[in-house]
């Protein structure tokens, strides 16, 4: 992409959804359910309130990391849901946790590696793209 032209995508905010996942659910896999189940092509998870099991962060460079629970408190987290080709919605989802320690830890969420301890509650906007 050229650093002159910015990718800039137009729409608007079509419906929210509040939802509570419950204990057991893999973060990522479940946000992708939510869509669907909503039929929501768009999203973003404008974030939420809850804990995991475990925690599973891709950093930037290197392995993913793995963060031992029980009990790793999600501190935030959000990002955005696109519709594949083939119309499964895709998660991508950033956040910070803190580990039992206290330490905190940071990254993008591995899909099927985050399963959430005893709930979890988001909110979704829908984007709608024009054109």
């Amino acid at each position: 992409m050229n650093p002159t032209s910015p990718l800039i995508e137009r729409g608007r905010t079509g419906r929210i959804v509040y939802a509570r996942v419950a204990p057991n659910e893999d973060l990522v896999r479940s946000i992708e359910a939510l869509c669907a189940a909503h039929g929501l092509a768009h999203a973003f998870v404008r974030g939420g309130l809850g804990s995991l099991i475990d925690a599973c962060l891709q950093r930037r460079e290197g392995d993913p990391q793995h963060i031992a629970g029980p009990a790793v408190e999600i501190v935030s987290f959000g990002g955005e849901v696109r519709a594949q080709a083939d119309g499964a919605p895709r998660a991508a989802l950033s956040g910070v946790v803190a580990d039992p320690q206290g330490q905190m830890h940071g990254g993008l969420f591995v899909a099927g590696r985050n399963p959430i301890c005893m709930t979890l509650e988001v909110t979704l906007e829908e984007w709608l793209p024009q054109g």
